[in-house]
């Protein structure tokens, strides 16, 4: 009999769309000779499946199930692919740990801490070989007089984030005195991210993402994709503008550089207590040939021209092996 699979897509955050996208590619990459998938939308009026007629029937939140006429639906697997809130914070885990439901994500505590970029860097601090830029990590109460104490104590320039969100919104890079109080403002005020803001130093240096997985046995690291940007920083626009960037896999990095690469995302895997596929995102500094960790995403994007996608191929696997390897391991 075939497992049931709810792929979960959608969200409350303004990454909602591009969740959608991601979901809808990996749903064409799931073997349907061993697979029967649901695509699920979940949204703050409700989570429902959708037919090929356009009716709805919404999810029964009590267990997790799907009402299709006579038949109720038990779902074997949740496959999360909610950018931010509810599906990359913990939220989501944490309910359906609590149904006893597998997924095949990271637990609700790596997700809840991951999507905290200032907590995510105090957990990995001393990992040999990684650096870490200078940052500050801001709360409502600091946001009087927050300009001038990033002034006297950061140097310029710095990018300033929601320090919990994702697809770079609300992000700036800011390059003088004058635009840190308007960043602070656009980055506090981005919706569903927590009311909090990260700012950081700007590293000088080529950007760099990977993927890290463990569906059974060893971590296992894909090739490292290099981004490339005309733009002032990998902004959203660069992220999902077609032409805006230049990304190139595998990276062209020295046999040096790729081993101590491994190593640090091999470590900050383990550390965070990573399950399933995470991407780790660096820069490595021109002058100094180090890597700074910039983030984790405990959810990456999987559309055609998404990283991950891209780092499946560049190993001569296809998308359909590695989605179903994933589900039999989350299933374990």
């Amino acid at each position: 009999m075939k497992r049931k699979i709810a792929l979960l897509c959608g969200g409350y955050s303004g990454e909602a769309e591009v969740s959608v996208n991601s979901a809808t590619f990996v749903g064409k990459n799931i073997s349907r000779t061993l697979f029967d998938v649901y695509l699920i939308h979940v949204y703050p009026d409700g989570w429902y499946y959708e037919n090929e007629a356009r009716e709805r029937f919404f999810i029964d939140k009590n267990d997790f199930s799907l009402a299709l006429g006579d038949e109720a639906i038990h779902f074997d697997l949740a496959f999360i692919m909610i950018h931010g809130a509810p599906g990359e914070n913990g939220q989501l885990q944490g309910y359906l740990e609590m149904l006893d439901i597998p997924f095949t994500s990271c637990d609700s505590l790596t997700s809840s801490l991951t999507m905290n970029k200032a907590y995510t860097k105090a957990v990995l601090g001393g990992i040999e070989e990684m650096y870490m830029a200078k940052s500050a990590q801001l709360f409502e109460w600091d946001m009087e007089g927050a300009a001038a104490h990033i002034a006297e104590k950061m140097r310029l320039p710095v990018f300033v984030k929601p320090n919990a969100g994702g697809s770079s919104i609300g992000m700036s890079k800011v390059t003088t005195v004058e635009g840190l109080d308007e960043a602070i403002k656009l980055a506090f005020n981005t919706e569903n991210t927590g009311k909090q803001v990260l700012v950081e130093e700007f590293v000088t240096g080529r950007e760099f993402s990977v993927g890290v997985y463990q569906f059974k046995g060893e971590v296992q690291v894909f090739p490292a994709t290099e981004i490339i940007t005309g733009r002032e920083f990998f902004d959203y626009a660069a992220k999902y503008t077609p032409g805006a960037t230049l990304e190139i896999t595998p990276a062209d990095i020295n046999d040096e550089q790729d081993a101590r690469m491994k190593r640090i995302v091999k470590q900050v895997y383990k550390r965070l207590n990573c399950k399933g596929l995470v991407r780790v995102d660096f820069f490595l500094e021109k002058d100094t040939d180090r890597f700074y960790f910039i983030e984790i995403n405990t959810i990456p994007g999987q559309t055609q021209t998404s990283f991950i996608p891209q780092q499946i191929r560049a190993v001569g696997m296809t998308e359909i092996q590695f989605y179903d390897e994933w589900i039999e391991a989350s299933l374990r």
